[in-house]
């Protein structure tokens, strides 16, 4: 078995690297693709209006342009790709200056730039300097950064933590620390989803984390595709309260039910989905691929890091031998089908996104992907070290009734394991609210 798993990693990393190099570039996020005069055109006055085309189909409410620091009035365009910016009269300027920003309709990441028209034919480098152009919080993105990995662990933990309760340890369902777990990822889920399109308006609109806490920057979201899809992913968190409250009263009995189970799957596809609408799966050449292997992706590293927490904060702490016996080798097999899904999905998304080997190594969301993919190879190492211990020692340890010497050295690694595995959500909530191929 050991001599497979080399074969089959550098299988799977030829497969990546194939798919690589024979994909075509994923497409970018929504640019500026001409305007109305065109840029640094001498003008003999100021226009009356600019208009501006872009690269994708945009809402005039998602575009912002200033002059001079003054945000100025925009209407839509010919098409749902233009908008036409009315500029104010000015006199006495020797250069017109507009600083444009635009909200990708699909995932909510800003695109900026600067477009500069001389107004006298004397006006010459020597002139003054143009007003800088507003550039978004990094404090705001830091925090965007941070509640987008809190919603990313909220979710594995809920829903990687249910379906262990519910597939490998049903009695678990009335263990303090499971109960305990549950809850606080619910919570802090529900709080996440709330406050992460706060945070990405705020960006978009390089405002401050005060703006956070406005109702304008809500109530400017409710008619945008992010908008719409952050209050289907609240709606969800809300729904999945009944789900574990259920579980919470009804315990072991309820965890076995089919009722109880269906509904739950409901909930958790839900927040999946929800979850994988606001990233870069909808990019590139077939959407398609990259929605289902986004879901598989989250569904698999859900399962994997879910069960992780509740197997090491809940399961072995107890240190029961049928509760070894039983969960622990039923998880080793989950964990195994979860990680061939989440290399496939992988693959997948790498090549959807990414979209080339050059983009891969060239630009810095490429990098921070391969970082990623190391992390990851270094936490499979880990994990195969851990299913080891299974085959050879699980015996031992459920004869020695859970000896706490023989069960540390399988602790130690899962608790290695899991903390990488948070790494790599931080190096994904990095990579979605950065943009692909820059």
């Amino acid at each position: 078995m050991r001599r497979r798993a080399p074969s089959l990693l550098v299988a799977v990393l030829a497969a990546l690297a194939t798919l690589l190099l024979a994909a075509p570039p994923a497409s970018a996020h929504t640019e500026l693709e001409s305007s109305a005069p065109k840029n640094d055109t001498l003008l003999t006055h100021t226009p009356a209006t600019v208009n501006l085309v872009f690269s994708e189909p945009v809402d005039p409410d998602d575009v912002h342009i200033k002059a001079a620091g003054k945000p100025l009035t925009l209407t839509r365009g010919a098409d749902a790709k233009a908008v036409h910016v009315i500029v104010p009269k000015t006199s006495g300027q020797d250069h017109l200056t507009l600083n444009w920003q635009v909200l990708d309709m699909e995932d909510g990441h800003t695109t900026s730039g600067v477009l500069s028209f001389r107004l006298t034919a004397q006006a010459s480098a020597t002139d003054a300097a143009a007003p800088p152009v507003p550039q978004p919080s990094e404090t705001v993105h830091t925090a965007w950064i941070t509640a987008r990995w809190v919603g990313y662990l909220t979710l594995a933990l809920y829903v990687g933590g249910l379906a262990f309760v519910a597939l490998l340890w049903p009695q678990g369902a009335g263990d303090r620390r499971t109960r305990r777990i549950l809850t606080l990822s619910w919570a802090a889920g529900l709080a996440a989803s709330l406050v992460t399109p706060g945070l990405q308006s705020a960006y978009g609109a390089t405002g401050t984390l005060g703006d956070v806490f406005r109702r304008a920057t809500y109530t400017g979201l409710s008619g945008t595709e992010v908008g719409v899809v952050a209050a289907c992913r609240v709606l969800m968190w809300v729904l999945a309260a009944i789900v574990l409250a259920a579980v919470l009263q009804g315990g072991n009995r309820t965890a076995r039910s089919p009722g109880w189970r269906v509904g739950a799957l409901a909930v958790t596809v839900g927040l999946l989905r929800t979850t994988s609408m606001t990233g870069h799966n909808s990019e590139g050449t077939h959407p398609g691929w990259g929605e289902v292997a986004d879901l598989v992706h989250l569904l698999g590293v859900s399962l994997w890091l879910g069960g992780l927490m509740l197997l090491l904060f809940g399961v072995l702490p107890r240190r029961r031998p049928e509760e070894l016996s039983a969960v622990v080798s039923g998880y080793s097999t989950l964990a195994g089908v979860s990680v061939a899904a989440i290399v496939a999905a992988g693959a997948v998304l790498t090549w959807q996104v990414v979209g080339s080997f050059d983009a891969l190594v060239d630009t810095g969301y490429g990098r921070l992907l391969l970082l990623k993919l190391a992390v990851l190879a270094l936490v499979l190492a880990i994990a195969q070290r851990s299913r080891g211990w299974v085959r050879t020692r699980l015996d031992i340890a459920v004869l020695l009734r859970g000896d706490r010497a023989t069960v540390r050295p399988f602790v130690h690694s899962v608790a290695a394991e899991t903390g990488l595995v948070l790494v790599v959500l931080a190096a994904t909530s990095l990579l979605v609210t950065s943009a692909p191929g820059r």
